[in-house]
């Protein structure tokens, strides 16, 4: 039963994003501008890098397609950030806050797959160099590259129904700057954990079994890497691997914060704070990752500049 401030969710939602900074909203709209042009340039750079290179070896592969899913998220998120900033929050329609939502896990929980598929692939350059060539094939990274996809989007399909079938009944202002689940479930009137089980299998599936499987990748390297007797080897291994750590704790890190914890510890400002890191700052630091500490990269964007 709905009380008396209730609001029917299928009028929509507004999200409030940073209403409460009226004189900083200037200043964040520059900022966020900047940084969201900054980071299309760079995953575009890359990816073009990737797609001139003619070897285009499986590493190449992968890093196109992490390049053109940032591209994505920060389109699905920043456009309506900015648009939110000029006035004192932004409309959504129900369907269209279901469909960002929906997005939004695709890419994410594309991201977590794929990074897994990259563990393997370091994996496979590591403990099977000889064998590398022929068990990293072109029809094996089209078939991961798919399965990260489809994983994504199937998860975050049942998410998104399981979310938006839920009854609404307190304010349909967001306190964010976009559909977020735990701003969305924080509207549901429901008194019991009941609502936060699909997020929390979503959770396992996207988050908790990608990363076991980079940790079991990542023991085995771990392991062949002690029996190396040569240091300089050691290093070199080392260093191939660098790039995908630093991002996968910058991806799994922030996910692991925003969503492995129950609905009652929600705060509003704090996970607004978090969130700006994830979609804004994240997507800009990967092509500075990779091109900073990539060889190979560096070497293709010479080239192509």
């Amino acid at each position: 039963e709905r009380d008396n401030g209730s609001t029917d969710a299928t009028m929509g939602f507004l999200l409030l994003g940073f209403s409460e900074l009226l004189r900083l909203r200037a200043l964040l709209f520059l900022i966020f501008l900047t940084v969201h042009l900054a980071t299309l340039a760079g995953n575009v750079v890359i990816f073009l890098a990737v797609v001139m290179d003619p070897s285009r070896p499986p590493m190449f592969f992968f890093l196109c397609q992490l390049s053109a899913i940032e591209l994505c998220y920060s389109l699905v998120i920043v456009p309506k950030t900015l648009l939110g900033l000029t006035t004192d929050g932004s409309t959504i329609s129900f369907i269209g806050c279901a469909v960002q939502m929906h997005l939004f896990v695709t890419l994410g929980g594309a991201e977590c797959f794929l990074l897994a598929a990259m563990s393997y692939d370091r994996y496979v350059a590591i403990c099977q160099p000889l064998h590398y060539a022929v068990v990293m094939s072109e029809g094996l990274c089209l078939k991961l590259a798919g399965a990260s996809c489809l994983g994504g989007f199937a998860v975050a399909l049942g998410l998104t129904v399981a979310v938006f079938h839920l009854p609404f009944c307190q304010s349909h202002r967001i306190n964010h700057f976009f559909c977020d689940v735990p701003a969305v479930l924080h509207l549901a009137c429901t008194q019991n954990y009941t609502p936060e089980l699909p997020l929390l299998a979503a959770c396992v599936l996207l988050l908790l079994l990608p990363f076991l499987l980079i940790l079991t990748s990542y023991a085995c390297i771990a392991s062949a890497l002690l029996r190396v007797h040569s240091s300089l080897g050691r290093g070199k291994a080392f260093c191939t691997c660098c790039s995908h750590l630093a991002i996968t704790f910058l991806h799994y890190g922030c996910a692991t914060f925003m969503y492995i914890r129950p609905k009652s510890s929600y705060s509003p400002a704090r996970d607004k704070m978090v969130s700006l890191v994830y979609t804004n700052v994240t997507p800009l630091l990967y092509p500075l990752i990779y091109s900073l500490r990539n060889k190979e990269i560096r070497g293709v964007l010479r080239k192509m500049l």
